[in-house]
């Protein structure tokens, strides 16, 4: 029955268990492929799911993407591998989030990340001084100022492809969840999948 699939999953998201094995991976994959385990840089941004009736009563509205729902804010590694996950209403700014998300990335790294690559989005003091806390420096990336369109921005590329990677997954298309933990969760069962499968054509290829 789908009740005992669901409070199992429960206890695996409550329990961090796919969070410890992204971790794992993580650092499995970057050597693999010639980095060092825990990773000095990574990219921060977030994106907006449109909200569902289970989700709707936690939604906010975001007016610059015109959609109510939930904002993922997300950090990865310069591969695109998932450090850290962090849900909020829609209407939250990014920049509100750089703190917690840069302690998380410090607890799962042990304080190796110096630098952080983020959209203009999170410019200002404020978001600076948050990450300077966690000994992180904030660089933000620029859209050239004559460009026009749709321009491939150094660093920023690699999370709007780990958003695509996610967005493969058709429970993560939209914000189908009750609770804000089970979404961020979820991200994390996605990029389970996501590095096994990276993992095992590594192996193969070896």
């Amino acid at each position: 029955p789908w009740e005992a699939v669901y409070q199992q999953t429960q206890r695996w998201l409550q329990a961090g268990c796919f969070e410890a094995m992204v971790n794992d991976l993580r650092s499995i994959l970057r050597v693999a492929q010639g980095r060092h385990g825990q990773p000095s840089a990574v990219i921060l941004d977030g994106r907006t799911l449109q909200s569902t009736c289970e989700s709707g009563t936690r939604a906010g509205y975001d007016g610059y993407k015109r959609k109510k729902g939930s904002k993922v804010h997300m950090a990865v590694d310069t591969l695109g591998y998932l450090l850290a996950v962090q849900v909020t209403p829609a209407d939250e700014q990014e920049r509100a989030q750089v703190r917690s998300l840069a302690q998380e990335v410090q607890h799962v790294t042990g304080d190796t990340v110096k630098l952080a690559f983020v959209d203009q989005g999170y410019t200002g003091q404020e978001p600076a001084q948050a990450a300077q806390a966690e000994g992180i420096e904030l660089h933000v990336v620029k859209l050239p100022e004559a460009k026009k369109g749709f321009v491939l921005l150094p660093r920023r590329w690699v999370v709007e492809r780990s958003f695509g990677w996610v967005n493969r997954f058709r429970r993560l298309a939209r914000d189908y969840e009750r609770l804000p933990e089970t979404l961020a969760g979820l991200h994390f069962v996605v990029f389970t999948v996501l590095m096994l499968s990276n993992a095992a054509t590594i192996l193969q290829s070896s």
